[in-house]
C-alpha cells in the first residue's frame, strides 16, 4: 500500500510495543517515519527492523522536554522534507494504588508526560508544517480514560484529559488539521505486563472477543486514522477493546 507516500509521520515513544507497530504500519503503507525513546541503542535497533535509514530515523530524548520536540520536528523536516502525521503514543505510569496514597510529584509527572507534552508536540509540529501543509494527528489514549480504572486511576485520569484534548484540538485545527485519538484496552506489551503476565487467560475471559490486543491491531487503527481514508472524521477516539467494555470492564 503506498496510502502515506509522500508523507512523514512522527510517532513518539516508539522504540518498542505499540509506539513501534504503528510506525511499522505506516512504513509499510509507503510513509518516512521519525521516531522517539529515551534510549538510542532501542531507537537504532527499532529503525533497523522498519526498513532502515532510507524510511527512518531515531531522535532520543524526553518526550516532555520542548528542546527535544523542536529537534525531532526539525530533523524531520530536513531528513525527510516535511511533517506531515504525528502520533502522541509515549505514556508513563510510575504509581499503582488509590489515589489517596498517590505521591502527587508523581500525579504531575504522569500528567505532564500522558497530556501536557501531546499538546506541546501538537504545537511545535503545528508551527513548523502543519499551519501552512495541514496533516493528522492521532492521540494514544486509553480505556482507563473512559472509565475508571482502580489501581491506575491517575493514569485514567490523565487519558481522559488527552481524549478531551483531542476534541478541542479538532476544533481549533480544523479544517486543515485533522485530531483523532484511540482508546486501547490491554495490549500485551511490555508496558502492560503486571496487568496480565502470569494470568493472561483470566485477564482476557471477560473480552468478547477472547484475547488481548497485540501492537498491530492498534497500528491498523491509527494508520486509518492518519489516511485520506478517515478523511470526514476529526475529534473521535475509537476504542480497540476486544469488546470488553460492553462487559463493563476496563
Amino acid at each position: 500500500m503506498t496510502r502515506f507516500e509522500g508523507k512523514t509521520a512522527i510517532v513518539t515513544g516508539a522504540s518498542r510495543g505499540i509506539g513501534l507497530a504503528i510506525a511499522q504500519r505506516l512504513v509499510d503503507d509507503g510513509a518516512k517515519v521519525v521516531i522517539t525513546g529515551r534510549k538510542e541503542g532501542p531507537l537504532a535497533e527499532a529503525v533497523t527492523e522498519l526498513g532502515g535509514p532510507d524510511v527512518a530515523l531515531g531522535v532520543a530524548g524526553h518526550a516532555d522536554d520542548t528542546d527535544h520536540q523542536a529537534d525531532v520536528v526539525a530533523k524531520a523536516i530536513a531528513t525527510f522534507g516535511g511533517a506531515d502525521l504525528l502520533v502522541n503514543n509515549t505514556g508513563i505510569n510510575p504509581a499503582y494504588g488509590p489515589l489517596m496514597e498517590i505521591d502527587l510529584d508523581a500525579a504531575r509527572k504522569i500528567l505532564d508526560v500522558n497530556c501536557v507534552a501531546a499538546l506541546s508536540w501538537a504545537q511545535q509540529i503545528h508551527r513548523a508544517w502543519l499551519a501552512e501543509h495541514g496533516g493528522a494527528i492521532v492521540n494514544v489514549a486509553s480505556v482507563a480514560g473512559l472509565r475508571p480504572a482502580p489501581g491506575i486511576a491517575f493514569y485514567g485520569a490523565s487519558k481522559a484529559a488527552l481524549i478531551h484534548l483531542t476534541e478541542e484540538l479538532a476544533v481549533e485545527l480544523g479544517p486543515d488539521i485533522r485530531v483523532n485519538a484511540v482508546a486501547p484496552a490491554v495490549v500485551k506489551t511490555r508496558f502492560a505486563t503486571a496487568l496480565y503476565e502470569g494470568r493472561e487467560e483470566e485477564v482476557s475471559a471477560p473480552y468478547p472477543l477472547k484475547r488481548l490486543g497485540v501492537p498491530d491491531d492498534i497500528g491498523s487503527v491509527v494508520a486509518f486514522l492518519l489516511s485520506n481514508d478517515a478523511a470526514w472524521m476529526t475529534g473521535q477516539t475509537l476504542t480497540i477493546d476486544g469488546g470488553v467494555l460492553l462487559r463493563g470492564g476496563v
